[in-house]
C-alpha cells in the first residue's frame, strides 16, 4: 500500500502532548486522605464504569489515528507487463561428412557439435531454428520451428552416412539461405559448421554467400578441427585402428563467407573452444524484448475514514450514556 500524502502523517505527533496531558489529569483528578488503615475498602466491588473510564480517550486518540491515515490518503496499486518479443530466425547447417568422426575432439567432432549445438538451442527460447545437414549433398533436417524439443531430438538422431559422403559446404548454405529467404523475421542468420574443403556439389561456397546477403541474412562459420593433424577411425581387417590424417579447413572461403554476408569466422580446435563460440555467438545474436509497464492506483482513504467516524461515534454514544457522568 502507498500513501499520495505522506506528509499528514506528522500530525500523529500531537498525539504525543495530548496523551502526557491525559495521564497527567488522570493522575491530579484522584483526591487523597489518610487513614489509619485500608482494610474495609478491598472489600469495596469495582463497578464497569471503572474499567471503561478510559475508553473515552482511547477511541479519541483511534478516531484520530484513522482520520491522519485517511487524509494521507492510501492506495493500492496493480501493475502489469506488455511484453512484446522479437525472435531471430536461424537455421543451423551441419556438415555430417565422414572426416566428423576425427577424435580430435570428445568423442569425435560431430557429436561434440552436436551436443553444443543442443546447448545453444536450449538457451533461444524466443527464436525458430530449423536444421539443415550436408556431406556430398545437402537436405534440411528440420524447417524453422519454435517445437526446440522436437528440434533437439532430430538433432541427436544425426549420424554420419545419412547421405553420401563429400564436403558440399556450397549446397549446405544455399539449402539454409532457402529455408530462411521468405522469413519475415528482421534478424536472419544462419550458423554453418564444417571440418573440410568444399569438393563436391553444383554450387559453389562463394555464390551461395552471395545469395545469403541478397536475402539479408548473417553467416557464422565455425571451422572445426586441431592444427596438424587428427586421429581418424579406420576400418581394417582387425577391427577399428586409429590413423592420423591430416586437417584440412578452407579457413580462407568460411572467412570470405563470413565477411560478405557480415558475420564473423570462428576456428575450434577443442570442444571448450567451441563451445565458447557458440556462447560468443549467442551474445551476438540477441532477442528483441519491448516491455511496456502498466499501473492502475485504487483511493482506499473510505475504510479508514469510516473507521475514524466509528470510534467517533462510539466516544459520543459512550459519553452520553452509561459513562455520562466521567469526564
Amino acid at each position: 500500500m502507498e500513501f499520495a500524502n505522506p506528509e499528514y502523517f506528522y500530525l500523529l505527533l500531537l498525539l504525543i502532548p495530548l496523551i502526557t496531558w491525559y495521564i497527567l489529569k488522570d493522575k491530579n483528578a484522584h483526591a487523597s486522605i489518610q487513614v489509619s488503615t485500608s482494610k474495609g475498602f478491598h472489600s469495596s466491588a469495582r463497578t464497569y464504569k471503572y474499567y471503561l473510564r478510559h475508553a473515552l480517550f482511547v477511541f479519541r486518540v483511534l478516531a484520530i489515528v484513522f482520520l491522519v491515515v485517511a487524509i494521507a490518503r492510501p492506495q493500492s496499486s496493480n501493475s502489469f507487463e506488455n511484453v512484446t518479443t522479437e525472435g531471430i530466425d536461424i537455421v543451423m547447417s551441419l556438415d555430417i561428412s565422414s572426416s566428423m568422426l576425427a577424435r580430435d575432439f570428445e568423442p569425435d567432432r560431430l557429436e561434440a557439435a552436436k551436443d553444443v549445438a543442443v546447448n545453444f538451442i536450449s538457451g533461444r527460447q524466443e527464436d525458430k531454428i530449423g536444421l539443415v545437414i550436408f556431406s556430398g549433398e545437402s537436405f534440411t533436417q528440420c524447417p524453422l520451428t519454435t517445437d526446440h524439443a522436437v528440434l533437439i531430438n532430430l538433432f541427436k538422431d544425426i549420424q554420419s552416412g545419412m547421405i553420401e559422403d563429400g564436403t558440399a559446404i556450397g549446397l549446405g548454405l544455399a539449402n539454409a539461405v532457402n529455408r530462411l529467404k521468405e522469413s519475415k523475421s528482421k534478424s536472419k542468420v544462419v550458423i554453418l559448421l564444417t571440418d573440410g574443403v568444399n569438393n563436391q556439389g553444383e554450387i559453389a561456397p562463394i555464390t551461395a554467400a552471395e545469395l545469403a546477403k541478397t536475402f539479408g541474412i548473417r553467416v557464422y562459420t565455425i571451422g572445426i578441427g586441431t592444427m596438424g593433424t587428427a586421429p581418424y577411425p579406420i576400418q581394417t581387417a582387425f577391427g577399428i585402428s586409429m590413423r592420423n590424417m591430416p586437417v584440412k579447413i578452407d579457413e580462407e572461403v568460411l572467412q570470405q563467407i563470413a565477411n560478405m554476408t557480415g558475420g564473423q569466422y570462428f576456428r575450434a580446435t577443442d570442444n571448450n573452444k567451441l563451445k565458447a563460440i557458440y556462447e560468443q555467438i549467442d551474445k551476438l545474436e540477441k532477442s528483441k524484448i519491448e516491455v511496456k509497464q502498466y499501473s492502475t492506483k485504487s483511493e482506499e482513504y473510505l475504510f479508514f475514514a469510516l473507521l475514524a467516524a466509528l470510534f467517533l461515534l462510539l466516544e459520543i454514544a459512550l459519553r452520553n450514556s452509561i459513562l455520562r457522568n466521567i469526564p
